[in-house]
């Protein structure tokens, strides 16, 4: 059985879980927090303390590996990386829209062709996307988006082999921008809105029990897109 501690800071949510067995016995979270360095490390304790497990209980650190904020990112994966070199332990990585497909897989119905396309709000009418089928296995890389009138058409270029009448659900922050006027009779959006360390369990579970462990040392996540980072005006010394 193994024991997982769960990292999710790919959004701005901030949000860390134990899991047992793919069963997350342990979680805490919060929503449109600023100050994600400050507060992950007091989500961790509170975990660890309701499982009643320490950390060096425990058999992996997974993390959500992006796309997603540039900065929060980075305090993810540090503060993964952190805790596996201090009491060696391997870390996972769990890409952000996979997770999410796997979210909304718990939600749909059994029965039908489904492609689950994971988005995530890049701004402005821009999402991050990719596009994943019943099984969870991504069918495109992920990409940006624009949400114009012709979104779905861009979609269904991008995987031409899906079965004919395969409902299409639409899971992520992304999805909220989507009008609702654009949505086909083969499309709905899921009630999955938002990322949570929960999301991460049953995936980091299977990644964990193949071995599919991330080289400590080299791993980056995958932000997407660089920083947004603006020089400074002002003068670095004074005029004489």
């Amino acid at each position: 059985m193994a024991r997982l501690l769960l990292m999710e800071t790919a959004t701005e949510v901030c949000s860390v879980g134990i899991a047992l067995d793919g069963e997350v016995v342990a979680l805490q979270e919060e929503t449109n927090t600023v100050n994600c360095a400050a507060r992950l490390t007091m989500l961790i304790e509170a975990c660890v303390r309701t499982a009643g497990l320490s950390l060096r209980q425990l058999d992996a650190i997974a993390v959500s590996g992006g796309p997603g904020s540039y900065t929060s990112l980075r305090v993810g994966t540090s503060t993964a990386k952190g805790i596996c070199y201090a009491l060696d332990k391997p870390l996972l990585a769990i890409p952000t829209l996979q997770a999410l497909a796997y979210a909304a897989q718990q939600h749909a119905p059994t029965h039908l062709a489904i492609r689950y396309a994971s988005m995530l709000d890049a701004r402005r009418q821009e999402v991050w996307v990719a596009i994943f089928d019943e099984t969870l296995q991504a069918l495109c890389p992920p990409q940006p988006l624009v949400l114009d009138e012709q979104w779905p058409q861009h979609l269904y270029h991008l995987v031409p082999e899906a079965p004919p009448n395969t409902l299409w659900v639409c899971v992520g922050n992304g999805s909220e921008k989507i009008p609702s006027k654009t949505l086909h009779s083969l499309w709905e959006k899921s009630p999955i809105t938002t990322c949570s360390a929960a999301h991460l369990a049953r995936l980091a579970e299977q990644r964990y029990s193949s071995g599919a462990w991330e080289n400590t040392a080299y791993y980056e996540p995958f932000y997407m897109k660089p920083p947004n980072i603006t020089a400074s005006k002002k003068a670095l010394l004074p005029d004489q």
